[in-house]
């Protein structure tokens, strides 16, 4: 446990150092307004600290930085939120009171708005392909084997993919399909839909329609594709201009990363409700060791769809990151709950 005193010069190390990125020496310390303590003092304390594991001695300066440790009980003891700015909150509400985006585009624009603000990396999943649920499917004809097939989802998500038949479809055929298919597949999970289609639609196709089972082939293909969130990014070069990711190949590894869009949703998907930090190794992923993942979820009606990541150093701003992403994922869960679950 802290005393009182070792509290305050440690909350006094991490915000001196996020804003500097310069180890911090007992007498800047024993600057500050609220600090009474002499540099001797501080020193002595801060000593005390780096034994504990709370701070760590750089080799080119007799100043201290926040260790993985000291920044988690920063974050769990001595951090409060700071207040939304006028002009972050109208960024924030730009984004969402656009009444015609549809869904996608929202999150979309809401990763952007968030690294913006930020001048970190922010990833954005979305909806979580296990909350949402098949609401309808519409096939509109574009030629005689050729038809665009619209996928409408229970959280307001739309897709649609052209799509092509290896025989000639008739308008009464394609109505047929359209019929079956959503009388036997709606509000059937998304990851569950290939899987319904061989228990639930097979059978009946089977009577009433010809060549069943290449029109049941083309739809696995469709619905293979929905197994995967979707995963949007903003600012993944934000990185390079944080000083401590001046290591080519450290950052190399973390941009690849990137790349692979099942990875990033399995390390940034939170499972549990709220808002999550974690910091250093605690993400249990090497080219992340020196950095915070922060994420929270977003949901309408209680039924989560997603989740907000923000990727920066281990000296990330906190109090600020941490109040718009609240901010940002309390009135996009307000707006998606007035605007899809109606």
């Amino acid at each position: 446990m802290l005393t009182e005193r070792q509290m305050l010069i440690l909350k006094a190390i991490v915000d001196d150092y996020v804003t500097n990125a310069e180890p911090v020496g007992s007498r800047s310390i024993s600057k500050r307004s609220n600090v009474s303590y002499s540099p001797a003092t501080i020193r002595n304390e801060m000593s005390d600290l780096e034994e504990l594991g709370f701070l760590e001695k750089t080799h080119s300066s007799s100043g201290r930085i926040p260790s993985q440790k000291g920044y988690r009980h920063y974050v769990d003891h001595l951090l409060s939120p700071s207040l939304v700015t006028e002009k972050e909150a109208e960024n924030i509400q730009e984004v969402l009171e656009d009444r015609f985006a549809e869904l996608e585009e929202v999150v979309k624009q809401s990763a952007k708005v968030l690294s913006d603000l930020t001048s970190y990396t922010s990833i954005v999943l979305g909806p979580e392909v296990f909350e949402s649920a098949l609401k309808q499917i519409q096939l509109i004809p574009i030629s005689d084997n050729q038809a665009v097939a619209i996928i409408v989802t229970d959280t307001g998500h739309v897709e649609n993919q052209t799509v092509y038949f290896p025989h000639k479809l008739s308008p009464e055929e394609l109505e047929k399909v359209v019929k079956i298919l959503n009388d036997r597949l709606y509000g059937v999970p998304l990851y569950k839909l290939q899987q319904a289609l061989r228990t639930e639609v097979a059978n009946v196709m089977k009577k009433y329609v010809d060549h069943y089972d290449q029109i049941l082939e083309v739809f696995k293909e469709i619905f293979r594709h929905h197994h995967n969130d979707k995963v949007y990014y903003s600012g993944k070069t934000n990185i390079l201009s944080q000083p401590e990711f001046n290591d080519v190949d450290r950052v190399r590894d973390i941009l690849n990363i990137f790349e692979e869009d099942e990875l990033v949703s399995k390390l940034f998907r939170s499972e549990e409700k709220g808002l999550k930090i974690r910091i250093g190794e605690e993400n249990r992923f090497a080219p992340f060791d020196d950095c915070t993942v922060i994420t929270a979820t977003y949901s309408a009606d209680g039924k989560q769809l997603g989740t907000v990541g923000i990727l920066g150093p281990t000296r990330m701003e906190y109090p600020r990151v941490i109040s718009l992403m609240d901010y940002l994922t309390r009135d996009l869960s307000r707006l998606l709950s007035n605007r899809y679950s109606k």
